[in-house]
């Protein structure tokens, strides 16, 4: 069984940061990408960055890019997201995810069907 851990998530003014952090353990797999989702009360879970382990290309969803910054260790299925310039609707549950899945495009990474592992979420909250 594979476990994901995430840990950083706290409580932050506007213009904040914070740096979540993600760590796989347990039973040994492939991964390769890892992402992280967020869900705000009453919405739909959301895309929010991911590194492809090929190549270790970032992507991220359009209303963080410029202020989150995903990194991590392929070999230790461990990775990061620094969130700067926090903004009050960046509020949300965040989840870190791990994909077993090979795909071509990363652009498949982007959805949360790419990924077998999930960890249980931290919370982020923003205040104005």
């Amino acid at each position: 069984q594979v476990q994901l851990v995430e840990s950083g998530g706290g409580l932050v003014q506007a213009g904040g940061s914070l740096r979540l952090s993600c760590a796989a353990s347990g039973r040994t797999f492939t991964s390769y990408a890892m992402g992280w989702f967020r869900q705000a009360p009453e919405k739909e879970r959301e895309f929010v960055a991911t590194i492809n382990w090929r190549g270790g290309a970032t992507y991220y969803a359009d209303f963080v890019k410029g202020r989150f910054t995903a990194s991590g260790d392929s070999a230790k299925n461990t990775v990061y997201l620094q969130m700067n310039s926090l903004k009050p609707e960046d509020t949300a549950v965040y989840y870190c995810a791990a994909s077993a899945k090979y795909f071509l495009s990363s652009y498949y990474y982007r959805n949360d069907y790419a990924y077998d592992y999930w960890g249980q979420g931290t919370q982020v909250t923003v205040s104005s």
